[in-house]
């Protein structure tokens, strides 16, 4: 049975697919039909950088994939290589200072106003460029015991009036889980808006489901949703489809995106990916310089290169489709804005 909600997959059916995700370098080149040739030249970097940062990604995702192509945008984002094992200067293991920021265990508060949940550790894709990849997850457990003390935290903060769900990936939860959790939140008089960012709508879209949809619409704050592509090869039709399903539920939806090196590191992916974007009531938000992460040097962009990219962006599209290009510094008050539409 299909859906009311017009989509072509069932509650739950989601989390089969996360668990049946790929999780081994040569499995994934073999289905995408890499030669025998490219998977022994390919595999040995991959296995050995799996091991500090392991792969994962889902039939959803590699579906967008070119088969056989090295350089697909797409497969760059989530195939381990030689590249992450190189030391670099300037890249490092927390390149935000998260750590300094942890009001309670879990959770951040680094900016007035706003406090951000590391609701769990899982997400459906190990994207390479992370910066939260080195995240130390175990010493963070806001997501054990309920979340109490971040709970306690945020009751006691009148001044802290929006409530960010992040990861990991907060859609990692089941319905129910996020359901206790936001009804948990809901007893915190001063909260009045609530954004999850969340990557699984482009790489799972099967988990944007009726049950979630109708959680998110019966919640007593306005709802926003920040999803997380970076390429226009991203958003096919079950990502469309579920984007559109958000939106009509009356969620703001809003997308920001990594300026990566091997990409989207050109004019023409930026702005099809804004346009492609806005077709599903998707608003683009913010295109991030690489946050300078331990294992990730090989996708930065420079700061020149990415003011050139935005300027070009403002020529061809109109300013409601030109994200804010900016920076995360550690310890600043805000995200440093690099270009405004």
């Amino acid at each position: 049975m299909i859906p009311r909600t017009g989509l072509p997959w069932q509650v739950g059916e989601w989390r089969k697919q996360l668990a049946a995700a790929v999780r081994e370098p040569a499995e994934l080149l073999r289905r995408l039909e890499f030669s025998p040739t490219a998977i022994r030249r390919l595999l040995p970097a991959a296995r050995t950088a799996a091991e500090d940062f392991p792969l994962r990604v889902p039939d959803a995702f590699i579906a967008l994939m070119k088969p056989g192509d090295a350089d697909d945008p797409l497969l760059r984002q989530v195939l381990p290589l030689g590249a992450e094992l190189a030391d670099s200067a300037g890249f490092v293991t927390d390149p935000l200072a998260e750590t300094d920021a942890m009001a309670a265990p879990g959770l951040l508060h680094k900016y007035a106003g706003r406090a951000l949940l590391i609701t769990t550790p899982a997400c459906a894709v190990h994207c390479r460029y992370c910066f939260r990849r080195h995240f130390p997850y175990a010493e963070a457990r806001g997501m054990v015991e309920h979340w109490r003390a971040a709970l306690g935290y945020l009751a006691v903060r009148p001044d802290i009036e929006e409530i960010i769900l992040s990861g990991g990936d907060p859609l990692s939860l089941t319905n129910g889980r996020l359901g206790e959790l936001l009804t948990a939140l809901r007893t915190i008089p001063h909260l009045r808006r609530l954004r999850l960012h969340t990557r699984l709508p482009i790489v799972l879209p099967q988990r944007v489901d009726v049950d979630l949809l109708e959680l998110l619409a019966r919640q007593p704050w306005p709802v926003t949703v920040v999803v997380h592509a970076n390429h226009p090869n991203e958003l096919g039709p079950d990502q469309r489809l579920a984007l559109a399903a958000l939106r009509r539920y009356g969620i703001t939806m809003l997308n920001q995106s990594v300026l990566l090196a091997g990409v989207n590191d050109d004019t023409d992916s930026l702005c099809r990916l804004s346009t492609a974007l806005h077709e599903v009531g998707v608003l683009p938000y913010y295109l991030h310089l690489l946050d300078r992460v331990t294992g990730a040097a090989h996708f930065e962009v420079d700061e020149d290169t990415a003011r050139e990219l935005y300027r070009q962006m403002a020529v061809r599209l109109p300013g409601y489709l030109v994200p804010r290009l900016v920076r995360e510094e550690a310890g600043a008050a805000g995200k440093t804005l690099l270009a405004d539409n």
